[in-house]
């Protein structure tokens, strides 16, 4: 960016911006498309500023290319490079520009479109984990590509998750397999649902057959008409 756009651009300074603004300003001022920078040097620019870092990356998914020494080898750790300057979220227009904004619609059409089930493990809203009696599912919106690495909020950017499938492991209480007790598992099942698994694996998401959609649905009723169902469905095949 060149000093004339610099000039037309708000003060990065003013704490009346909201701090995504602030940091745009701020690294499209001082730092600049193909400059380098540290987080630290962010911070030090706006002391503070809670949560800097997370509203510097809600920038990559409106267009800015923001690279670490993960991306770049000649970057030392904890150093950042400015690829891409994205949209101005500076300006009106573009302020809310890739910020999740998931309406209530959005959230009751993507449980719909997902059978109201988690896509990753499978598990119906409101079912007991088998290996967590103590837990039900509880239903989220998960991204296909992780928020903070570009993903939007569009349709086909979401996927029903559960809340124990959305959370990393960290966050995670009760007891879980690791690897290799998971790989003796696995080894155990028969070929065919070897190549299922396999499947589901690369799909990154599990489809539902015919039963998990009739039973998702018996799911979505009303407590009482569950019981309905289950005693027709009994006298029927007895």
């Amino acid at each position: 960016m060149n000093a004339t756009d610099a000039k037309s651009l708000p003060d990065w300074r003013n704490s009346n911006l909201g701090t995504r603004i602030r940091v745009a300003v701020w690294l499209a001022v001082e730092v600049g498309e193909g400059g380098h920078f540290t987080k630290q040097q962010l911070r030090d620019a706006m002391p503070g500023v809670e949560q800097i870092d997370r509203r510097m990356r809600d920038l990559r998914p409106a267009g800015w290319s923001i690279l670490t020494y993960r991306d770049i080898a000649g970057l030392a750790p904890g150093e950042l490079q400015l690829d891409k300057i994205g949209k101005p979220v500076w300006e009106k227009e573009y302020r809310a520009a890739g910020l999740r904004v998931i309406t209530a619609t959005m959230r009751r059409n993507l449980f719909e479109r997902d059978g109201h089930r988690c896509v990753r493990c499978g598990i119906l809203a409101g079912e007991i984990y088998p290996d967590d009696t103590a837990v039900t599912a509880r239903l989220t919106v998960g991204h296909v590509i992780p928020y903070k690495y570009g993903s939007g909020s569009t349709m086909a950017d979401l996927v029903t998750e559960c809340a124990r499938c959305n959370e990393t492991a960290k966050h995670l209480t009760s007891p879980r397999l690791n690897e290799q007790q998971v790989w003796d598992e696995l080894v155990e099942l028969p070929r065919k649902d070897k190549f299922a698994v396999l499947a589901w694996l690369a799909a990154g998401r599990r489809e539902q057959s015919r039963v998990e959609r009739v039973v998702s649905h018996i799911w979505q009723l009303p407590g009482v008409h569950r019981e309905a169902i289950q005693e027709r469905l009994a006298r029927t095949l007895s």
